[in-house]
Order: structure tokens, then C-alpha cells, then sequence
């Protein structure tokens, strides 16, 4: 605990900050907090005194948790099939902004049956489901798809990777001890497993029924690899925020209509503006604040609908595509130009390993796009290789090779990194 030895009594609606490392222990608490309709607040444990400070200060939680005796402090018995009258309060990242926390309340017996049923039917979570852990548990999804399967009786692995590094062969390990049947991952995860496994001879992967990949654009080449490498019908995409989630589909559906993250989901309607903006209709479980944040919140909800800035398009059959983040966009000579779309065409290249794209000021265009990569490309290779593939505009002026990319631990480019200035 931080500040006080005693632990406060706790009522529904109140909020606990969690910073501390993932573990068995955290998913009780987690859950045991959730089922009394106490708020948890997941946060990095490894946040600076000055980062804790601004951040909790605009979450105003009852208890802060630092250790295990605190964790312990604040966790209650609970059982299998219990529902959470509440949704983790997790904190937006705050790559493009100062963080804010998405706060549900405390949700209504109805509002509550609905959302574990959303997740259970969606996802089919069972007493026989063994989730392979592979991000921290402060984020959203990795949490989601473990609270999901214990809630439903099944059990959870948490490999060493699950703390803040990311291991493969701890991964490895995992799978060929414990036989998981469900793993949600990003795509950097999958690219760092394949390129392990081709190195040191595959593992049997038939125990999956789920392999589920979110939180950042998967390159063709990658997605291709994915379907190859598990049972049909078993790998899945789907498209969500820290705020909700709007999509999902099925690699097979992927493969007929390349580049689509699939359409809306159970009980979810989508569409787009004038602007591009992606609209999610949601029911009333999915409602969300930004807590303290009235202002943000309001201009994120139209009715029943809410965006997260993301710009896309949906075909004639409600498949919904990406084309990046209104934060993300480079508009050069008036042109408007997504890195998500140069990212794609340049990550095929044989020598590129990974690819951020993003816009710096120019007298001229505005903005001029440039891009930086991990690979062993040359530049003039690559200057071709878009050439033949982007139309001028869309075309990188200048390329930066680096030894890694800056990315969040679940994947998303920090482009604020890459920009002069940042």
C-alpha cells in the first residue's frame, strides 16, 4: 500500500490503483474487485514518482496498491461464474496526449450479465481454456481474455514474459509444457516467435483453438504466416481501443477481403463521417467516461455512438478498413497521406524487418513524409521499391535505418519519438 498501512473499507465505486507486476495473485484481486463492483485501476508498475503522481491525480483512487501485501489487502474470495459489476479503469496510453482513465462505473445487474456474456459467446470461453499470457496485465486485452477465462473456469499461464519483457523461448516453453489453448498477441509477438521458431525448429501448435492478434497493423506477409502456422478457423484480428472494442474477424474472412479488420461486432453498429472518422454504436454495457474529463467526453459521444479518432472506410458488406489514426495523418502539398498504408507497402520489402512512417514540418508541402526502419534494406532499394507501389505523394522523402522502432509494449508506434523535437 502506498501512504497508509490500514486498508480503508471499500464500497462499489470506488477505485484502486494496481502497480504491481502481473501474476496469479493480481487476476484474483483483479476479479475480486470487479465482482464487488470495485474499480481497478491497472497501471505499469514501473511508472516514475512524477508519472504516478500526474496520473493518479486525475483518477482520484480510494487505495494505491505498491506491493503484494497491499494486493493481498484488497483482495476477496471469489468464485468461478461470479459477474463483475464493473470494468477495469484502464488509462490511455497517452501516445498522442496526456493519459486519461475510461471509467464505466458501477454497472447494473443486467448491464453486467450482458457484458460477460458478450465476451463468453464471442470468444467461447470454457472450464478447459488454458490462456497463454504474453503482455503485461495492466493493458486491456491480455487482462480481458484472462479475467474472461477464469470467470468461465479455466485456467492462466503467466510465462516470465508476461512481466515486461517479451522471451520467446519462455514462450515456447509454455506451450509445449502447459498446452494453451487461447493466447491473445500483437503482431510484434508473433513476429518475434516465428523468426525463434525458424531458428530453432517449431513447436506443436494443434493445442490452440484461439489465437487472437490486435494493437497494431499486421503486415500481409505476417498475417500469412499466422494462418499457415494454426489450425483453421482458429486465428482471428480484431480492432478495439482502450475505450471499447468494434470489430472481429476471422483470418479466413481476412484472406477474402485483405486488409479489413472485419465487421461490427455482436450488439455494435459501425459508421463513418464526412471526415472519415470511424462511429461506434454500442449498447448500454459498453458506455464509457473519461473520468474528471467532461470535455473529452463529450466530443468523443454523438448519441450512442463514440470515436477514437481512428479514420477508415467499410465496403458495400459492412467490412470496416483502417487507414490510420486523424492524429497519425500527414497531409503534404494538400494531400492527405496515412503512414498506416506506406507502413503496409514498405514492410513487404524482404529487407525490411520493421517500418514507422510519420511527417516532419516543410516550407514547402507542409509536411514532408518520411520513414524510419530496422532492416538491412538500402535506401535506394527501398526508394524503388515504393516507387513501384505508393504514388508520389504517399512516397517517403527521406529514410532513417534504426536499430529498433519505439513502440509501446503492445505495439503502437510512438512517433512522437521520431519527430524532430519530441
Amino acid at each position: 500500500m502506498a501512504g497508509d498501512p490500514q486498508t480503508p473499507a471499500l464500497a462499489a465505486g470506488d477505485r484502486v490503483a494496481l502497480l504491481v507486476p502481473g501474476s496469479a495473485g493480481y487476476l484474483d484481486g483483479v476479479i475480486s474487485l470487479l465482482v464487488r463492483g470495485i474499480v481497478p485501476i491497472p497501471l505499469d508498475p514501473r511508472l516514475t514518482s512524477t508519472e504516478r503522481t500526474a496520473i493518479l491525480a486525475g483518477l482520484e483512487p480510494t487505495v494505491v496498491v505498491t506491493d503484494p501485501a497491499g494486493l493481498a489487502a484488497v483482495t476477496a474470495a471469489w468464485r468461478a461464474g461470479d459477474i463483475p459489476l464493473a470494468r477495469p479503469m484502464h488509462v490511455t496510453s497517452g501516445t498522442t496526449g496526456s493519459p486519461k482513465g475510461v471509467f464505466s462505473g458501477v454497472l447494473s445487474p443486467a448491464d453486467a450479465d450482458a457484458l460477460l456474456a458478450e465476451e463468453r459467446d464471442l470468444w467461447e470461453f470454457g472450464p478447459d481454456d488454458v490462456n497463454l499470457v504474453l503482455s503485461p496485465l495492466y493493458h486491456s486485452a491480455p487482462l480481458r481474455f484472462a479475467v474472461g477465462t477464469l470467470l468461465a473456469g479455466g485456467r492462466v499461464v503467466l510465462p516470465a514474459t508476461a512481466g515486461h519483457g517479451f522471451d520467446p523461448a519462455a514462450v515456447t516453453a509454455a506451450i509445449e509444457h502447459h498446452r494453451p489453448t487461447t493466447m491473445f498477441c500483437v503482431p510484434a509477438h508473433l513476429q518475434r516467435l516465428f523468426n525463434y521458431w525458424d531458428t530453432t525448429g517449431w513447436p506443436d501448435l494443434s493445442c490452440f483453438r484461439l489465437v487472437a492478434h490486435a494493437g497494431a497493423p499486421c503486415p500481409d506477409s505476417l498475417k500469412h504466416r499466422l494462418i499457415t502456422a494454426f489450425a483453421p478457423g482458429s486465428t482471428w484480428e480484431f480492432y478495439g481501443a482502450t475505450e471499447g472494442q468494434f470489430t472481429a474477424c476471422r483470418s479466413e474472412e481476412w484472406l477474402e477481403r485483405p486488409g479489413t479488420v472485419g465487421r461490427a461486432r455482436p450488439g455494435r453498429g459501425l459508421r463513418i463521417d464526412a471526415d472519415g472518422l470511424i462511429w461506434c454504436t454500442v449498447p448500454a454495457h459498453a458506455r464509457f467516461t473519461y473520468f474528471g474529463a467532461p470535455e473529452k467526453t463529450a466530443a468523443a459521444w454523438q448519441g450512442n455512438s463514440f470515436t477514437v479518432g481512428d479514420l477508415g472506410r467499410l465496403d458495400a458488406d459492412g467490412y470496416l478498413y483502417l487507414e490510420g489514426r486523424r492524429e497519425d495523418l500527414i497531409i503534404t502539398g494538400g494531400v492527405n497521406v496515412y503512414p498506416a498504408e506506406i507502413e503496409n507497402a514498405l514492410s513487404e520489402h524482404p529487407g525490411v524487418e520493421d517500418v514507422a512512417v510519420f511527417g516532419v514540418p516543410d516550407e514547402d508541402w507542409g509536411q514532408r513524409v518520411c520513414a524510419a526502419y530496422v532492416g538491412e534494406a538500402e535506401e535506394d532499394d527501398l526508394r524503388s521499391w515504393a516507387a513501384e507501389r505508393l504514388s508520389p505523394p504517399k512516397r517517403p522523402k527521406q529514410y532513417r535505418r534504426l536499430e529498433e522502432i519505439p513502440r509501446t509494449l503492445t505495439g503502437k508506434i510512438l512517433r512522437r519519438e521520431l519527430t524532430p523535437g519530441s
